[in-house]
């Protein structure tokens, strides 16, 4: 027994010098396979190649028999597999793997890889892919790939952009690229997440991500909705979406999807250095639509959140893998350089909603509490959120906001009733002022009882003409709020505040010396965005047409040259662009005088690269006829508003191309403050 003791005390200490490998180490390392997106290879197992068989797949011994297969990314180490003829392969209920007609939960395939061979499994089964009864399916097969030809081409919109771009930095590390300060990308998951039609990506790509929804096709609820929001014809709704495009997207759609991320890619490479998306929420415009998920708002914000980090991972793995796309998320000004510096687009989160924290006010009475603020700031700055609006379209527990005008004035202030308990209350003022209302006709009060159900007999607010003020400014908790955003170097973004809650918000900026605040799409006062001039920080212009356009709106260069035209006018050394895309507003529409003086393709953009018309499926946009219809054509917009500025271009490309830069600078002195 002892010489039986001494062996085996030998044996185990030759396996742990390495006289006998240990099991674990013979065992494959599999990994996440990220390098396949748009591969065009034939599949080997061990027992053949994969053919396409009569009915589904089979295995031969015949490479030449072998089917093609193509690869686009679904998420990262995820794939819609097709064959040669486009359908996507998935696996069927009863064990074989099928060609699809569509892509679906069931073509989404998870690959891993290890010594040069690759497994897919079913990523909504589990079940792996190899031989099932002699055929291709549910089995436990590994693959060598090799490359071929004769695949199907993908399903995808190109960017129309070619050559190369100047860089994203000068030689003196600043920014060189316009800002688009105010937008919406994540808007598919808000509202609830059935308002919008569209997402701006979406596993199985384009075919899905764009398909038209049967809720907004002739009168569903969805184009009722946008007939109210936007004046759009709900009868002829074709709602075909991908390839054709007949009905949407136009500039004057607000519910359905503007910013599919190709069009920001177009945009990216056309110049934009930097992209503001703002999570946006609102309690009341959710309870409107017929399906929904939760309409609290700040739910709403932590879905969009998630969308865009997956956004950014779904762009990853359409560049081949972790860290390698062009879209990047930046959480601080020093990653917005570093992003620039690699020449990406540097993607910023901010919020927008009125109930944030949810902190309303009922009556008066603020429905939150100091330590509410303190949880919710600890939230926002774990989502990676640099600013934030105090207010938005409803008063709230933190001040009063900037009225709407007109008939949309009237709608808002019935949702401020909702949230609130009570209208908006106005009085008469002279300077600085939060738009006149039209609450004075009986039609307005028939048409708003109709659509909101409101009890019979209320009482609706009738308010002097003129000039009026909201008579709520900043309460004790909005200047609880306003310090802890300070102290945390966050931006304040000053639009949507009523004239005295703005005014008392630049009085907390300036005794602080704070220049964290900003007014990026032309929603607060002249009187206003002086003051915020003054205190060191930024604007930015809503995104209107160069000249006019026949909305009945200022053009971009008027409210450019009016504020540079301001007392502080000069201070502005970088001005940027608020798009507010999918925002539930209109985007730039056809100039007037695009006959005559016509944005000619293709064209350079300010980075340099050529730029041709934008094709989505069969549809071809043009700037001149189609004004901004998807967030794509701000590449145009950009190039064709330096056309039509005359004698000023020369300082409204310096001011554009150093957007991005002031805007930077600006956070960075926030923090430092």
């Amino acid at each position: 027994m002892a010489r039986l003791r001494t062996l085996v005390a030998g044996v185990l200490v030759l396996g742990l010098i390495g006289g006998l490998p240990a099991p674990a180490a013979m065992a494959a390392a599999w990994t996440s396979a990220n390098d396949l997106e748009g591969a065009c290879v034939t599949l080997q197992a061990s027992n053949g190649y994969v053919f396409k068989d009569s009915v589904g797949y089979g295995y031969t011994s015949n490479s030449a028999r072998a089917e093609k297969f193509r690869f686009e990314a679904t998420q990262l180490g995820r794939y819609a597999i097709r064959d040669s003829t486009g359908a996507p392969i998935y696996q069927s209920v009863v064990g074989w793997v099928w060609a699809g007609a569509d892509y679906g939960d069931r073509a989404d395939w998870t690959a891993t890889v290890a010594d040069g061979r690759y497994k897919f499994v079913s990523t909504a089964t589990g079940q792996q892919m190899g031989v099932y009864l002699g055929g291709l399916g549910a089995g436990n097969a590994t693959y060598a790939l090799a490359p071929a030809s004769g695949c199907a081409a993908n399903p995808d919109i190109a960017t129309g952009v070619s050559g190369t771009p100047a860089p994203g930095v000068d030689a003196n590390g600043k920014l060189v690229g316009w800002i688009d300060a105010h937008s919406h990308i994540t808007a598919a998951e808000a509202f609830g997440g059935s308002m919008h039609c569209g997402e701006a990506y979406a596993p199985g790509g384009v075919t899905v991500a764009l398909k038209g929804c049967p809720s907004h096709a002739t009168l569903g609820w969805g184009a009722l909705l946008e007939a109210i929001i936007a004046g759009t014809d709900p009868i002829d709704s074709a709602e075909d979406g991908w390839p054709t495009f007949s009905d949407w997207p136009q500039h004057d759609t607000m519910l359905h999807e503007a910013s599919y991320f190709r069009s920001i890619e177009r945009a990216w490479r056309s110049g934009q250095r930097v992209h503001n998306a703002l999570l946006v929420a609102n309690r009341v415009i959710c309870g409107l639509t017929l399906q929904h998920t939760s309409c609290d708002e700040m739910d709403q914000i932590r879905a969009q959140a998630t969308y865009l980090r997956k956004m950014q991972d779904y762009v990853d793995a359409r560049s081949g893998g972790p860290g390698k796309g062009w879209f990047r998320l930046a959480t601080t000004p020093a990653q917005v350089r570093q992003i620039a510096a690699q020449g990406k687009l540097a993607v910023t989160i901010g919020v927008e909603n009125s109930e944030i924290f949810g902190c309303r006010e009922i009556k008066d009475v603020p429905q939150c509490t100091t330590a509410d603020i303190d949880r919710g700031l600890d939230e926002l700055a774990s989502m990676g959120v640099s600013g934030i609006y105090p207010v938005h379209k409803f008063d709230n527990a933190f001040g009063g906001t900037r009225f709407d005008e007109g008939v949309t004035g009237a709608a808002v202030n019935v949702g401020n009733l909702i949230s609130t308990g009570h209208w908006w209350q106005a009085t008469s003022c002279t300077g600085p002022s939060d738009n006149e209302q039209p609450l004075v006709s009986d039609d307005i009060a028939k048409l708003l009882q109709l659509g909101v159900g409101l009890p019979a007999g209320t009482v609706l607010p009738v308010y002097p003409s003129g000039k009026i003020c909201n008579v709520r400014g900043l309460t004790d908790l909005g200047k609880y709020l306003i310090q802890k955003m300070m102290d945390r170097g966050m931006i304040i973004h000053l639009d949507h505040m009523s004239v005295k809650t703005a005014t008392a918000v630049l009085d907390m900026a300036e005794q602080a010396g704070y220049p964290g605040v900003t007014s990026v799409h032309s929603w607060s006062d002249p009187t206003i965005m002086n003051r915020l001039l003054g205190v060191g920080g930024f604007l930015a212009g809503y995104a209107f047409s160069a000249t006019p356009d026949g909305q009945d709106t200022p053009t971009f260069l008027e409210e450019w040259r009016a504020n540079k035209g301001l007392a502080n006018g000069s201070k502005i050394t970088g001005y940027g662009v608020g798009t507010d895309v999918n925002g539930l507003g209109p985007q730039a529409a056809p100039r007037q005088n695009a006959g005559s003086s016509p944005l000619t393709y293709p064209f350079t953009a300010t980075n340099g690269t050529t730029v041709n018309r934008h094709v989505y499926g069969s549809r071809t946009f043009d700037l001149n006829t189609d004004g901004v219809a998807q967030y794509g054509l701000y590449a145009d917009w950009i190039v064709d508003l330096l056309n039509q500025s005359g004698s000023d271009a020369a300082q409204l490309r310096k001011h554009l191309l150093n957007g991005a830069e002031a805007y930077t600078v600006m956070w960075e002195r926030a923090r430092a403050a």
